[in-house]
């Protein structure tokens, strides 16, 4: 009850209330404001109640589309390429995902990160011989250089994108 009382305080306090047909007011927005510039210097609306901070897109990372895409992206790529081979019903790769973006962005563009999921990309996984998710291949100049199955910590990514980088 309190929830429901407090909900609709808040709710009032931001939505005008203008009668309708049922008595209640519409669940519209209100008229957006004049932009207002976040922090970051992007233009965005402001509210009494929030305001939106929008962030760069980490360039370093990007899904892979098809088997020439691989080819064009990964295999001819004159930076050496992380490939991410992972399924979205695997839990193991929702965890060591983020982890390995998160290592790739630290490499300042040294390496570039593929993700592959096995279940649109079955004949790059075949051909890349990945029998499990999550699999980690290291690729340079074309050849795989190393690779790893299953989940790392943040010290073992770093020591594997070391020795890729060189």
């Amino acid at each position: 009850m309190a929830q429901r009382l407090l909900l609709r305080r808040f709710l009032t306090s931001i939505i005008p209330r203008t009668p309708s047909q049922g008595g209640r007011a519409p669940l519209t927005s209100r008229t957006p404001q004049t932009p207002q510039h976040s922090p970051g210097g992007l233009p965005g609306t402001a509210s009494p109640a929030q305001t939106l901070h929008t962030t760069r897109v980490c360039s370093t990372t990007f899904n892979v589309q098809d088997g020439p895409d691989f080819q064009d992206r990964v295999v001819n790529s004159e930076t050496p390429v992380v490939v991410d081979f992972h399924a979205q019903w695997c839990g193991p790769c929702k965890i060591l995902g983020p982890r390995l973006e998160k290592m790739v962005a630290k490499q300042h563009g040294k390496v570039v990160m593929a993700k592959v999921d096995i279940d649109d990309h079955t004949d790059l996984a075949i051909e890349y011989e990945v029998s499990a998710v999550p699999t980690v291949l290291a690729i340079k100049n074309g050849d795989v250089v190393d690779k790893f199955v299953g989940i790392k910590d943040e010290d073992q990514l770093e020591a594997f994108l070391k020795k890729l980088i060189g």
